[in-house]
């Protein structure tokens, strides 16, 4: 029998390190998936295995080191990695794992999505993890997408605004994006900062309703449209605009909150 032969691909591959949503609302699923809607490649390694539904988490355990390792180091050496993308780490040892691995992709482009806690409140890191992320992941990385809760919690700011939570973190990164929505008004403020600019702000409507993998969502299109060679402030505008749609056409699989539509309907037709 001949072998097929295959051209080879022209889609930029994005390595993902996120946790598993047996849901498939959020985590690896989620990042696969708006990947694929960017015309990207994903390579999802494993960090954590999590108990979740629709509507919250219960339970999480995060993968051994070596292992965490072992997945990345041989995607790293097999697929040319245009950027990455991290979602749930979960303990300090894993900040420390991903660092290991960057060093292995220098001038990649890292895009993190700081996920300390699942949107239903559940928590999805120990107590000292988003330390470990402000102090030893955020220097090497290109930008975070917190929202705002999560921005607090990374600031040490209980109360603190947007434009206070970044005055202190850009001391460790130079780019970040503070997502809105946990408020009541009537529009969504996404705001951009920049150690060497000013604020931009992005404006959309508010949708009713709540959403399980909105932020992983948002995070794993930004890197999408790095990984393509997108200029940072066009691909936030591009990734805002693209989740803002999945958002609008979200379906509610399970009883709980809805669930980004991240492909068309005739994806696979």
């Amino acid at each position: 029998m001949k072998t097929p032969t295959f051209p080879p691909t022209s889609r930029p591959v994005v390595l993902c390190l996120s946790g598993h949503d047996p849901s498939g609302g959020a985590g690896l699923q989620a990042d696969i998936e708006a990947l694929l809607a960017q015309g990207c490649h994903a390579a999802p390694t494993v960090t954590a295995l999590t108990v979740q539904d629709t509507a919250n988490v219960s339970g999480f355990r995060v993968l051994e080191r070596d292992w965490v390792l072992a997945q990345a180091s041989t995607v790293i050496a097999d697929l040319p990695v245009a950027a990455v993308k991290l979602g749930m780490l979960g303990a300090v040892e894993m900040v420390d794992t991903v660092v290991e691995i960057m060093q292995r992709l220098p001038g990649v482009p890292l895009v993190c999505d700081p996920v300390l806690r699942a949107g239903g409140g559940g928590t999805l890191g120990k107590d000292d993890v988003g330390y470990a992320i402000r102090e030893r992941l955020l220097p090497i990385c290109h930008i975070a997408t917190p929202n705002l809760p999560e921005a607090r919690l990374l600031a040490g700011l209980p109360e603190g605004t947007a434009d206070q939570c970044a005055e202190k973190l850009l001391a460790h990164i130079r780019h970040l994006l503070i997502t809105g929505g946990h408020g009541d008004e009537a529009e969504v403020h996404n705001r951009l900062y920049s150690r060497d600019g000013a604020p931009q702000t992005f404006t959309c409507v508010r949708l009713p309703g709540s959403y399980h993998g909105s932020g992983c969502t948002l995070a794993s299109a930004l890197a999408g449209r790095l990984a393509q060679g997108e200029a940072l402030d066009s691909a936030v505008r591009t990734a805002l605009d693209y989740t803002w749609r999945t958002l609008r056409d979200a379906e509610a699989p399970g009883r709980g909150q809805y669930v980004p539509r991240r492909l068309p309907l005739d994806f696979c037709s």
